[in-house]
């Protein structure tokens, strides 16, 4: 396995990265207009009042963009930092064992899934955003491989499940610490799609 995570994953943080800072210069008045990183969200963020169809799409097809949009947008440079880290981690392993191609995929898909998640379980009017729902993705692409491998080798389950309490656990300590603004529905979404994937075309 070569050191670092693979270009593409760099290629695909540095484009997170890329429109925060443009977003942050813009909160900032370093750039114009001011106040972009709104209208960023009006058009790219996930709004379950549009899609549960209380309020009317800005553009044609906005209800079926903003399921990967979402995920291209954040809140600020420590909401960025943390979904970064878990892709190029999590990430480097998951293309070392299935490649860029699917290992893409199983991003894209688990980005969707926080989205149709958070649209069906969420009932709040603020937007969802971050890379958060693919980040959940990978995690359960390994959880999904770790399984297997334990089933396999006739090893005990429990680390398994220790990690998912684990993951539940710090997904209701960060919900209190952040007074309801974390979005569980789309961790959950994305968690689902890669525990599927990890036990169907993303097999290690």
């Amino acid at each position: 396995m070569t050191p670092g995570a693979p270009g593409y994953l760099w290629a695909l943080v540095g484009v997170l990265a890329a429109i925060e800072a443009v977003l942050a210069m813009s909160d900032a008045g370093l750039i114009l207009p001011a106040g972009l990183r709104w209208s960023a969200f009006a058009l790219g963020a996930f709004w379950q009042p549009l899609w549960s169809g209380q309020i009317a799409p800005i553009y044609p097809g906005q209800p079926v963009v903003m399921l990967l949009s979402y995920a291209f947008l954040h809140g600020g440079l420590a909401h960025l930092a943390l979904n970064s880290v878990v892709l190029l981690a999590l990430g480097k392993l998951a293309t070392a064992r299935i490649g860029m191609t699917r290992t893409l995929i199983v991003l894209a898909l688990s980005a969707v899934g926080g989205g149709l998640a958070f649209g069906l379980l969420s009932s709040g009017g603020t937007p969802m955003i971050g890379a958060s729902g693919a980040a959940f993705g990978l995690l359960g692409l390994w959880l999904a491989w770790d399984y297997q491998w334990r089933k396999q080798m006739g090893q005990p389950l429990k680390p398994v499940v220790t990690t998912l309490a684990a993951l539940v656990v710090a997904n209701v300590v960060f919900f209190v610490i952040l007074s309801g603004g974390l979005a569980w529905e789309a961790h959950l979404g994305g968690w689902l799609v890669g525990w599927i994937a990890g036990l169907s075309f993303a097999r290690r």
